[in-house]
Order: structure tokens, then C-alpha cells, then sequence
């Protein structure tokens, strides 16, 4: 797909660029502050498009306490050791130079809805007229008992959240013991990236069935079955690394004993394994639950899906992995992407006085690699059901992969480098 493709794709984008053929009131949205929370997929993505939608004139402020973007999506590849960090890694200073964004490098320590203020860890104190949040996730190291002190100590690794923690566990699945157990821990459903996980094991298994042809690899999943593409990886481990993978479904992770290793199960007994790689239960990102916008079971946040303005507060909008998802819509970097430009659209509609898009419509890609080289996908497109007021998914559209290629790893590189130049170039 290339990036004429891409972005061309997105409704919100097709529907706004008709209204920018006319006269702009732009009174209203050239006197506004708006501030973007977060520099990811959906925060990115939405600081360059609310300055394209407004043609430049929308006052926008990036903040983002990172250097860089580091794409989760692609990551597992450096934990299975055939990319590095760098490969991954894209600079925001694009963002500043040729769209005219402000960026702070900086963290959000609160949220003031009725003041609509943002106060950074540095104390500066910060006006907003339209906020767009996109804290991604937070893991709930809690949930599993001993995880929290054990990640902290490193005996337990997440590299979730792509950045130093996937390098570590890249080395410690290197540096294991000839015949060794990696262990991964799959959370009960929903969380970031579903096929994520599975993905993760098929790199770690071609890792080791390179470098480590006795070494095991054990996925211990809360959920009744694989969550995501789970014929296709069903037939890849049978295939590629039958006597490597072993699948255990309905197997919910409740404890970690650090000293010897050992995950504790709900129900089964215990397994114990060389490298731990546990995913706790996750929820939006902190700043999310902190300023009061989880309110769907404290965990996720509720939104307009015209807008993406969350139904707690005014003026804010919530993006990306961190709201309560519509039926079959996926927590990944693509949708991401495809909520901020939405959202962008309708803030700039807001504030010149526009009708808002009444039928927007977006899309998913996702592709995971199952050794270094292939591939397999699975795309959907969703569109605003008016009645429902959510979004569902378009009947025919879409599909899997009938089988890993080589073909879909090029695909796949396409992909990543098309939407890292689409959010951040």
C-alpha cells in the first residue's frame, strides 16, 4: 500500500478535504489552544492532522515525555532478534518542523476538566480549549501477585510498551540456558494488539530454533482460545515449531514466585520457566483513570464515536487503546491512527462551525510475523452505525491471510513505513 493509498483510505480525511474547498470561519478555531496528550499512533497522528485539517492555522502543542516514537507494532522483531530498536524508531522533530506543531517534551500529572488546565510533572500549568488524550495502555502489574516487585527487579519483563525493556528481553532469551523455557502470559481479552502475543512466541520460537533447537516455548492464555488469526497461527506452530510451542488456553496467570521462577495458575499447577514474559491485565494509561474519564468499569474510557470526545468531560478526546472499544474493533496502532484523524476532523468542524462528519468510517490492518521473513494479516473496515451510535463492521469487508508468505512480509514493511510517514512525517 503506498501512502497516497493510506491516507486515502480514511473517511474522516475524504470528508473534511471537501469542506476545506470553501471559505474557513476560522475565527474560533485560530484562537484556540489545543493540546495533544501523548505522542503515539493516535497522538501523533492527530497533532499533524488537526494542523492539515485547519490548513495550518490551529494552534496545536505536542506533549510527549519521549525523544522519539518507538512503533510497538514491528517490535516483536527485536525480541526475536532479527531487527534492532533503531529499525523501529521515528523522530518527532518532523512534527515541529514542517507542520508547525509546539511539542514539549514532558509528562501530563493532571487533568483540570472544569479549569480545562493541564499541569506537566515539570509544574508549568497549561490552558486548553480542545485536550485529545491518547495515553495508550497501563498495566495492572497488580493483578498478578509478586509481579510488580519481580518487574521491578527484572526477573519479569512486559516489553509492552516498545523501549528498553524489549532490548532486555531480547537479551535475556538469548543469554537462556541451552534447553531452556521461555514463558508468555496472555490476559483475559480485551488488550493491546490481540495477535501481539502469539506473534511474540512465533519469534521467540524461530529464535530458538535457530540458536537454541532444544529450547521451549509455553503461551499461558487467560482466554478460551487464541484471540486473533488463530487458525493461522494454530497451523504455523504445528508446521514450524511442533516440539517448540506448547499452547495452554484458559490458563490465567494469578502469581509470581521471582526466586524460583514459578507462575501460578488459577487452576493448574504451576509452571516454571527460564525467562518470564508476563502481560498483567491492562487499562487506559494513567492520566486516563486519573483525571476521571475511565468510566467504563474504572478500566476504559466511554466516547462519542463521531467526535471521540469522551462522555465524562467536554472537550476532551480520547483516542486510541485507551477507550472502550466498538463490537470487533481491534486495540491496535493502525485504528489508532484512524480514530485521530476523526477526531481531528471533527475538532476543526467544531471550532469553524461545520457540520461534523455524521458517517465516518475506518479501517484496520494488522499484520504479524511468524518467523523473520512471513507474514499473515487480517483487515476489517468499520462504519458508523447512526442508530447503535458505534461503530460496526462492514459486512465482506476485510479478511485473513490463507497463509503465511513471504510477499506479506514486504507488505508488512510497507505498511509500517507508510503509517510511521503518515503520523509522523
Amino acid at each position: 500500500m503506498d501512502r497516497r493509498h493510506f491516507i486515502g483510505q480514511s473517511a474522516a480525511a475524504v470528508g473534511l478535504l471537501a469542506g476545506l474547498s470553501s471559505q474557513t470561519k476560522a475565527a474560533n478555531l485560530q484562537k484556540a489552544e489545543i493540546l495533544v496528550i501523548g505522542g503515539g499512533y493516535g497522538g501523533a497522528t492527530a497533532a499533524k492532522y488537526l494542523r492539515l485539517f485547519s490548513k495550518n492555522t490551529a494552534r496545536v502543542t505536542l506533549i510527549e515525555p519521549n525523544t522519539s516514537f518507538i512503533s510497538c507494532p514491528m517490535s516483536n522483531l527485536v525480541i526475536g532478534g532479527s531487527r534492532n530498536l533503531a529499525e523501529i524508531t521515528s523522530p518527532y522533530d518532523t512534527l515541529s518542523k514542517r507542520h508547525g506543531i509546539k511539542i514539549i517534551q514532558d509528562s501530563v500529572s493532571s487533568i483540570d476538566p472544569d479549569k480545562k488546565t493541564v499541569t506537566l510533572a515539570s509544574g508549568k500549568t497549561l490552558r486548553y480549549d480542545k485536550a485529545v488524550v491518547s495515553p495508550g495502555v497501563s498495566l495492572n502489574f497488580k493483578s498478578v501477585e509478586g509481579l510488580a516487585q519481580a518487574n521491578k527487579d527484572g526477573i519479569t519483563l512486559q516489553a509492552w510498551k516498545a523501549g528498553p525493556e524489549t532490548v532486555a528481553l531480547h537479551k535475556q532469551i538469548a543469554a537462556m540456558r541451552e534447553g531452556g523455557t521461555f514463558a508468555i502470559t496472555i490476559p483475559e481479552a480485551p488488550y493491546r494488539c490481540p495477535p501481539g502475543p502469539y506473534e511474540r512466541a512465533c519469534q521467540v520460537a524461530n529464535y530458538l530454533k535457530q540458536h537454541n533447537p532444544k529450547g521451549k516455548v509455553i503461551i499461558l492464555d487467560a482466554n478460551q482460545d487464541v484471540t486473533s488469526k488463530g487458525a493461522l497461527f494454530k497451523k504455523v506452530w504445528a508446521e514450524q515449531y511442533a516440539g517448540i510451542i506448547e499452547y495452554r488456553p484458559k490458563s490465567n496467570v494469578v502469581g509470581v514466585d521471582a526466586k524460583t521462577k514459578t507462575l501460578k495458575l488459577e487452576v493448574e499447577d504451576d509452571v516454571k520457566a527460564d525467562v518470564l514474559n508476563v502481560l498483567p491485565q491492562m487499562a487506559a494509561g494513567e492520566i486516563a483513570i486519573k483525571s476521571g474519564l475511565a468510566n467504563s468499569n474504572g478500566r476504559w474510557v466511554n466516547v462519542n464515536f463521531l467526535n471521540f470526545e469522551s462522555t465524562a468531560r467536554k472537550d476532551i478526546h480520547v483516542l486510541g487503546d485507551a477507550i472502550q472499544i466498538a463490537p470487533l474493533m481491534p486495540k491496535s496502532g493502525h485504528m489508532a491512527n484512524q480514530h485521530a484523524k476523526v477526531a481531528a476532523a471533527a475538532i476543526v468542524a467544531e471550532l469553524s462551525g461545520w457540520e461534523v462528519n455524521p458517517a465516518p468510517v475506518l479501517t484496520n490492518t494488522c499484520y504479524s510475523f511468524v518467523n523473520d521473513r512471513e507474514v499473515v494479516h487480517v483487515a476489517s473496515v468499520h462504519q458508523y452505525n447512526a442508530a447503535e451510535k458505534t461503530f460496526k463492521t462492514v459486512p465482506g469487508s476485510g479478511g485473513l491471510s490463507p497463509a503465511p508468505s513471504t510477499l506479506e512480509g514486504v507488505y508488512a514493511w510497507g505498511w509500517a513505513h507508510n503509517i510511521w510517514a503518515d503520523s509522523l512525517g
